[in-house]
C-alpha cells in the first residue's frame, strides 16, 4: 500500500510537469526575449525613412538620404543600390511584374526600377512630396501618399501611367492595401481612418480614431480585418476594417513610426523613436496584451519584418554612423 501511494504520486508529479511543459510551448510564440542581435553598419551618414524586406528575394531595402541600400537579408551584405532618389520615403514592390517603386520627396516622383538589375525604368510625377508608398495586388496599382499636397497618386504598376489622384483632405501617413480591393491611410493631423477604393480611387469611409491621437503607423491582419494603428498619442489602437469600430487600445512607447504584424507568431511590433519597441500579442481579434518593450537605440523609429526568420530590421545613426539594426530572439 505503501509503494502504491508512492507511485501515484510520482505520475501526478510527472503529468503535472508534462502539462506545464505544454503550457509553456503553447505560450512560447507571445513571450517576449527580444533584443538586438546584430549591427549592420553602411557607409554614410545622412537622412533615412522606411524600410522593406522582400521575403522571396530575400532583399532588404534601405531608404538613404539620395539613394535605397539594398542589402541581402539573411547575411547583411550590400548587394547594390537605386541611386538618385532625392528624399527617398517608401520602398514599395510588385514581385510578380518584376518591378519596384521608390517615392522621391525632394522631387516629387516615383523611381520604378527592376526588382533583378536594379536598375531605373522610369521616373513617375506624383503630387507634392510622396511618402508613404504601397502596393495593392488586387488592382495592380501603386499608391504614393503625397505629404505636401494631401493626396495619393495611383500608378499602374505594370506600365508607370498614373491611373488617378485621390483627394484625402488632410495630411497622410502610412498605408496598407487589404489585397480584395481597399487601401487604408492614416490622416495624423486629423485623427482619421480613410478607407479608399483602389479600383474607382474615392474614399468610401472617414473614420475617428480616438481614443487614439496621431495615428503615424498601421500595419494589418487580412483574415480577421483588423487593424493596427500607432498613434503619436503613445497608444496602439486595434480598429476593426470594416465597421471603423476602435475595439481597443494598448499603450506603447514615444514618437512611434512603424507597426508591423508577424500573423504566424501572432505579435504585433510598434518601433518608437526613444529607442524601443513595444511586443503586444493578439490573443484572438478582439483580446490583446502587453508583452514587452525591448531596448533599440534612439530615432530607430522606422522598421520592417522579414516572416521568415521573424526578425525585425531598424534604421539610425550611432555617432555619424548609419547602420540597420537586427532585432529578434537570441
Amino acid at each position: 500500500m505503501r509503494f502504491e501511494s508512492r507511485s501515484r504520486f510520482t505520475v501526478l508529479a510527472e503529468v503535472t510537469l508534462f502539462l506545464l511543459f505544454l503550457a509553456a510551448s503553447w505560450a512560447a510564440p507571445s513571450g517576449g526575449g527580444y533584443s538586438v542581435v546584430k549591427k549592420i553598419s553602411i557607409p554614410g551618414d545622412g537622412s533615412w525613412d522606411y524600410l522593406t524586406v522582400d521575403e522571396a528575394a530575400r532583399r532588404l531595402y534601405v531608404s538613404h538620404g539620395t539613394r535605397v541600400e539594398v542589402l541581402d537579408v539573411d547575411t547583411g551584405a550590400i548587394v547594390g543600390k537605386i541611386a538618385n532618389t532625392l528624399g527617398v520615403h517608401g520602398i514599395a514592390i510588385a514581385p510578380e511584374l518584376g518591378r519596384g517603386f521608390v517615392s522621391n520627396g525632394k522631387s516629387s516622383t516615383v523611381t520604378i526600377f527592376d526588382l533583378k538589375t536594379l536598375n531605373t525604368i522610369s521616373q513617375v510625377p506624383t503630387g507634392n512630396k510622396p511618402d508613404a508608398i504601397i502596393y495593392d495586388s488586387a488592382t495592380s496599382r501603386v499608391f504614393a501618399f503625397n505629404g505636401g499636397s494631401n493626396s495619393a497618386t495611383a500608378i499602374q504598376a505594370a506600365d508607370g501611367k498614373v491611373a488617378g489622384t485621390v483627394d484625402l483632405g488632410g495630411g497622410p501617413e502610412f498605408a496598407v492595401a487589404d489585397g480584395a480591393g481597399y487601401v487604408y491611410d492614416n490622416l495624423e493631423d486629423e485623427s482619421l481612418v480613410l478607407k479608399i477604393n483602389s479600383r474607382t480611387l474615392k474614399v468610401e469611409q472617414r473614420w475617428p480614431t480616438a481614443p487614439c491621437a496621431s495615428p503615424s503607423s498601421m500595419a494589418m491582419d487580412r483574415p480577421n480585418r483588423r487593424l493596427f494603428l500607432g498613434c503619436r498619442s503613445k497608444v496602439m489602437a486595434v480598429m476593426n476594417a470594416d465597421t471603423g469600430q476602435v475595439i481597443t487600445t494598448l499603450p506603447i512607447g514615444d514618437h512611434v513610426d512603424a507597426t508591423a504584424f508577424d500573423s504566424a507568431n501572432g505579435l504585433i511590433f510598434n518601433s518608437n523613436g526613444e529607442g524601443t519597441i513595444t511586443v503586444i500579442h493578439q490573443e484572438s481579434p478582439d483580446k490583446y496584451s502587453l508583452v514587452e518593450n525591448v531596448k533599440t537605440l534612439p530615432r530607430a523609429k522606422t522598421m520592417a519584418l522579414d516572416p521568415k526568420t521573424h526578425q525585425l530590421f531598424l534604421s539610425t545613426a550611432e555617432s555619424g554612423q548609419f547602420e540597420v539594426l537586427v532585432v529578434g530572439r537570441q
